[in-house]
């Protein structure tokens, strides 16, 4: 009896797997090639232990690998590479924490499959300096130069902060969101901003160091990137991922990295703004 049930699960998971369709060269290599920078705590970073991939997206991007009956090839690039690497056929995909942008969808399509608030966010001890966000302006805040993010601190520097007569954020591009905090911890900047998908896990990690301030000041959505003619691989991603909410993966691996506050309810295409 248990090896018919294990043969009828077997069976039972092909044919998932085959009736989701795939690009005609993914079916034939049988491998997605993903996209990975590995240090954007908890959506991806090494174990320090194994220096194995690990993270959120890791394990969701290998989920969906076996819901499509394909391996998922992990390579490790770079941030300014992501978009060169779809627009050029290096990369089937980018699964990294990577926003989906009006500006990015002319390069590459984006299936979104979490949100991330933009949150300020300072030093533990300097928290009574800063109950409110208004207490930011004419203060000096940093994020990574790389991302959306010093444009983010500018446009609500400039609509509350300037238009109520008050001084300007002073916006300070750092190398990275762990650069940013460590000038927070250093003094050098007053508050930082970064996702709130990450700051849970990073608070968890050092605890007594950072103290949110506010809420976040608009969401925005992250996406799996891809090329942007590639519909057919668009739709198996969606149909994966709507398997994974279906059999509670989707909502597991929410909770098990903290980003329970994250999780979307529909799994959309270049719906980013």
């Amino acid at each position: 009896m248990l090896k018919k049930l294990t043969l009828v699960a077997a069976l039972l998971a092909a044919f998932s797997a085959h009736a989701i369709e795939l690009p005609d060269a993914i079916k034939s290599s049988k491998t997605i090639t993903v996209g990975v920078v590995p240090n954007y705590p908890p959506l991806e970073m090494k174990d320090l232990k194994t220096g194995e991939l690990t993270g959120f997206d890791i394990e969701l991007g290998n989920a969906m690998g076996k819901k499509l009956g394909v391996e998922i090839k992990w390579t490790e690039t770079s941030f300014e590479q992501f978009l060169s690497s779809i627009k050029t056929n290096r990369l089937d995909m980018i699964i990294s924490g990577f926003s989906d942008l009006p500006a990015r969808q002319d390069t590459a399509s984006f299936v979104d499959y979490v949100r991330s608030g933009v949150q300020f966010f300072t030093q533990a001890s300097r928290a009574a300096e800063f109950k409110t966000q208004a207490a930011l302006c004419g203060k000096n805040v940093g994020a990574s130069r790389r991302t959306s993010l010093p444009g983010e601190i500018k446009n609500w520097s400039d609509a509350n902060c300037v238009a109520k007569g008050l001084a300007a954020i002073t916006v300070t591009g750092t190398e990275g969101s762990a650069d940013a905090r460590t000038q927070l911890r250093q003094g050098r900047i007053d508050a930082a901003v970064q996702g709130n998908e990450t700051l849970p896990y990073i608070m968890s990690q050092e605890p007594n160091t950072y103290a949110l301030v506010g809420e976040p000041m608009r969401y925005t959505l992250m996406g799996m990137a891809m090329g942007k003619d590639q519909v057919v691989l668009q739709k198996a991603v969606v149909a994966a991922l709507d398997e994974l909410v279906k059999d509670g993966t989707y909502k597991r691996l929410l909770d098990k990295y903290q980003l329970s506050n994250n999780g979307v309810t529909s799994f959309t295409i270049n719906a980013g703004k």
